[in-house]
């Protein structure tokens, strides 16, 4: 017995420290984020079948053990209690005879509609594209098809569901992506399918027989490129509930490249009616993709979590970023605002993010002229609030560009700004390291925004490769990957043209998710 107890003690001391030595390697590889989910190796893209379920968020995605390029999809997964430390977890779903193991979400079936559980255990419940790669080289265009498997066992282990497919191709060639939500004024399960460059919706009693309801979205909204991903969930915009419609496109983003558009109007069950037909982003950024949002978040309050694939199909394959390729966004909170006599999301990170936080530093109120550096001899990630004043003064020139700018030794330069002349925001990223052939990474990338108010606010979340802007308290958001041939070691605030003043600034060090306590 004292053998075996033994064993059992050096067991767990070896994985204790092949942990400490993951933890170790990825706090110091250059561009791991720190703050942001990646796999310990190898490709990642699309979340997939985020669900909470029982004191935990479930965050699956699109991976590819046995490369850094993309290649046959599985489902990775990983858990956490407080959507910023994420523990990884073992393969969910392995490709079969029926393919490829493409996007999808998951269910709480609290009620066991489908039966896979009891009522005592209700199953957790999977809905994913199978695609299948030799009916697809075989010229048919039935290679794509949705099913389904459940979990007993709060996620740990997975069984598929033996009659799969549930939802049989029609004879279409893109026919993926579900994502189902129960509609609780019908009483019966949804699922909204990538169709082309449309989505078609369906409903189910018991997540296993599907019935057709209507399309959307021919002739409507960006086009581009084919749709994929989407999301339908409804929210509040003050005393009235509204639809949000989520569809990603790639490619025909604002900026190049893929993207996600969002439309909001009514469902009744069965037809997603918009409101108007101008074209909404949900990140104006080259590198928000594919993302959707949590089911059965718990709160009276129903809070709207989402997440993307940090990251654009433009260059996803080349990025040099070693052992693995892929991240996620920080978990997102949306809202939904009526405010220009429109309805419009805003996203910021999700409160819980604060808990990484370190020792603020405040900045004192300067007015910029030219360049003041701000801060050296830091380490990112950081955390970055700055509201800029931009009332109309007789004692300045107002600049035609303002912002904040992240350089090294190696004069690589990351710009952060408005660009006042033209109404944008931007990204500047032509001199911010990785010299790529692929020429759609360099470059200027925009997001309109007129602002008409005193003070223009910009919150910002660097990791080591990457920002992600939310202005003007979230309506404007910009998400971008960067790569450095070296850690950026200055922060300054810029002017161009004229002169800006900084009425606050604070600054906090971020900890790393991969240090758990």
């Amino acid at each position: 017995m004292k053998k075996y107890l033994f064993i059992a003690v050096l067991a767990i001391l070896a994985s204790g420290c092949a942990k400490k030595q993951q933890t170790t390697e990825q706090n110091e590889e250059q561009y791991r984020p720190q703050v942001h989910f990646t796999p310990d190796s190898m490709w990642m893209n699309d979340p997939n079948g985020m669900v909470y379920y029982d004191g935990e968020y479930h965050l699956f995605y699109q991976y590819y053990p046995d490369s850094t390029i993309w290649g046959p999809m599985h489902w990775g997964h990983a858990i956490s209690t407080d959507l910023v430390h994420w523990d990884r977890m073992p393969v969910a779903q392995y490709p079969d005879s029926l393919g490829w193991i493409f996007s999808g979400s998951a269910v709480a079936d609290v009620a066991n509609t489908s039966g896979l559980g009891t009522s005592e255990n209700p199953p957790l419940v999977a809905i994913y594209t199978y695609h299948n790669p030799e009916l697809e080289r075989s010229g048919s265009d039935t290679f794509q098809y949705q099913g389904v498997a459940y979990s007993i066992d709060k996620g740990r282990s997975w069984t598929k569901y033996e009659h799969n497919p549930v939802l049989p191709n029609p004879g279409i060639r893109d026919f993926r992506d579900p994502k189902v939500f129960w509609h609780e004024a019908s009483e019966s399960w949804m699922m909204i399918l990538a169709v082309q460059n449309h989505v078609s919706i369906y409903s189910s009693p018991n997540l296993i027989d599907w019935t057709f309801e209507s399309d959307f979205g021919e002739g409507i909204g960006a086009h581009g490129g084919v749709w994929e991903c989407p999301d339908l969930f409804p929210m509040q915009a003050g005393d009235t509930t509204k639809w949000v419609m989520l569809v990603s496109i790639n490619p025909g983003g604002p900026n190049g490249g893929s993207a996600t558009q969002y439309f909001v109007g009514d469902f009744d069950g069965h037809v997603f009616t918009p409101e108007g037909i101008k074209t909404k982003w949900v990140d104006y950024g080259k590198d928000n993709y594919a993302g959707v949002t949590w089911s059965n978040v718990p709160g009276e309050d129903g809070r709207r979590l989402f997440m993307g694939w940090l990251n654009n199909w433009q260059y996803a394959n080349q990025i040099p970023t070693g052992k693995w390729r892929g991240a996620m966004t920080v978990a997102r909170e949306l809202e939904l605002v009526e405010v220009y006599n429109d309805y419009l999301l805003v996203s910021k990170p999700v409160d819980e993010l604060q808990n990484l936080r370190g020792v603020e530093e405040q900045l004192n109120p300067e007015t910029i002229s030219g360049e003041m550096e701000i801060k050296k001899a830091f380490e990112l990630p950081l955390e970055i609030n700055l509201h800029f004043d931009t009332k109309n003064s007789s004692t300045i020139t107002f600049a035609e560009r303002f912002g904040i700018a992240l350089s090294n030794e190696n004069n690589e330069k990351l710009l952060i700004g408005y660009d006042n002349l033209n109404k944008l925001f931007f990204i500047d990223r032509t001199n911010a390291g990785w010299d790529s052939l692929n020429k759609d990474f360099a470059g200027i990338h925009y997001a309109p925004y007129i602002n008409n108010d005193p003070i223009l606010d910009m919150h910002l979340i660097i990791d080591r490769a990457s920002v992600e802007l939310f202005a003007k308290g979230g309506l404007v958001v910009m998400t971008e990957q960067f790569f450095p041939t070296q850690p950026f070691t200055s922060i300054s605030l810029f002017s161009e043209h004229g002169e800006v003043s900084l009425s606050e600034g604070k600054i906090w060090p971020l900890g790393s998710i991969w240090n758990k306590k």
